[in-house]
């Protein structure tokens, strides 16, 4: 499945003065075996492929690759608007959309950043119960009565609930205006920045309305990781967890190795995780935009992650601590089913220790079982009615499964919340 995915040769890294882009040298490998090394001029790279290929259908899987790639910066650097995001504007006016703790923080630095330009902010309130329809229709609301139009650029400068929320306003405002992120928590900048999934939730479940849009900019400075609370840096590190559990198995060791450096934010080490991740992430996205097959592993332990929240009361648990409960859920699944040996589960939740992420939702006990059940049943990934679980084989290897025992189900959540 994997015999025309990106690899990587080069190895990108953090760089005080100039921005880099993720991925700067790549391999790509064709199903005859034959391999081409190439730098990022996309348009000399992709008739390279087609000479060799004659595939269409490998450039335009070569240009999505590019498409879902994202850019380290720092905010101190003046000439990156006129290096690399003017080409990514469609006008002169920008709206940002954050919340007041952020614009606190980082308003002063995004509006000079998007200097000479028109820009004007919409405050929305913190939190993922404010993910919702009414925060949606407000911000609709703003926009109308300013007039924007479709040479409007739309900035997320937040977390994933901002990015999320001002993602599906760009998806449907005027049908599609343009989008950047700038993503401030390491879940955002990890994760839900990168990919295109943008929606709000619902009473009934998370996620349940929203749209595959791509930003046209993914803006990353690891440096305003240090001015998050630490619950909520720790939360991201979950996301970071699971690319090395689902796709690189030395991704995973060098998190082992490195989990004391990424608790305690060295940002050395937190970028070079920043960097894998998105690029594990990329490398998925570019092959299944819109989650019709492998993309699907990307949501290991967000099945259980995502009933927990739901069962709770958003906001009770952070997205990144649910989801890593429900990666020692899926990990105890995939023991109970033969899949992987007792010290493989040991040695994952042992990491997810050392990362400071819980593996037991506390709150909740055995009694909760039957609604956790029944908002599991309302997962994307049910097909048919069938329970469809994200399964590890092996560290750097899952499999969808579909079709998993509801009775396995129950017993894996019925020992993890008694205990």
């Amino acid at each position: 499945i994997f015999e025309d995915l990106f690899n990587i040769a080069g190895k990108s890294f953090y760089q005080d003065l100039n921005p880099i882009k993720i991925n700067p040298l790549f391999q790509y490998i064709f199903p005859s075996g034959k391999t081409m090394k190439y730098s990022t001029n996309i348009d000399e790279l992709s008739k390279e492929v087609q000479k060799l290929t004659g595939d269409k259908e490998e450039i335009f899987r070569l240009y999505k690759f590019f498409e879902h790639g994202a850019k380290i910066f720092k905010f101190s650097n003046e000439t990156f608007l006129a290096a690399e995001l003017e080409s990514k504007l469609v006008g002169s006016r920008v709206c940002i959309i954050t919340n007041a703790t952020v614009r606190n923080l980082y308003g002063r630095l995004a509006e000079a950043f998007f200097g000479g330009l028109d820009v004007t902010f919409f405050e929305i309130e913190d939190g993922e119960q404010y993910k919702s329809f009414q925060t949606y229709r407000a911000v609709i609301d703003f926009l109308v009565s300013k007039e924007f139009d479709r040479t409007l650029n739309l900035v997320a400068l937040g977390g994933g609930v901002v990015g999320d929320l001002c993602g599906f306003v760009s998806a449907t405002y005027l049908r599609g205006v343009n989008f950047i992120q700038i993503p401030t928590t390491l879940l955002a900048q990890v994760d839900s920045s990168v990919g295109g999934k943008t929606g709000i939730n619902h009473p009934a479940g998370k996620n349940l309305i929203g749209a595959f849009y791509q930003p046209s900019a993914v803006l990353i400075d690891p440096d305003v990781l240090l001015s998050l609370p630490k619950r909520e840096y720790v939360a991201g590190l979950a996301e970071v967890i699971k690319y090395g559990l689902i796709y690189d198995q030395d991704f995973f060791s060098w998190i082992e190795s490195n989990a004391s450096n990424l608790a305690s934010r060295e940002i050395p080490a937190v970028a070079t995780a920043i960097t894998r991740s998105c690029e594990v992430k990329a490398e998925i996205v570019s092959l299944d935009e819109r989650e019709l097959g492998i993309r699907a592993i990307l949501n290991f332990g967000h099945t259980v992650g995502h009933a927990i929240e739901t069962v709770s009361g958003y906001g009770t648990w952070l997205h990144g601590e649910a989801v890593s409960i429900g990666i020692e859920m899926a990990c105890s699944l995939s023991h109970k089913m033969g899949l992987i040996e007792l010290d493989v589960l040991e040695r994952i939740r042992r990491t997810l220790i050392d990362l400071g992420l819980p593996i037991a939702a506390s709150n909740l006990s055995d009694s909760d079982v039957d609604r956790l059940v029944d908002t599991i049943r309302l997962d994307k990934k049910v097909k048919d009615g069938l329970l469809t679980f994200i399964l590890i084989l092996e560290i750097g290897k899952v499999k969808i499964e579909t079709g998993v025992s509801e009775k396995s189900v129950r017993e894996v959540l019925i020992k993890a919340l008694s205990n």
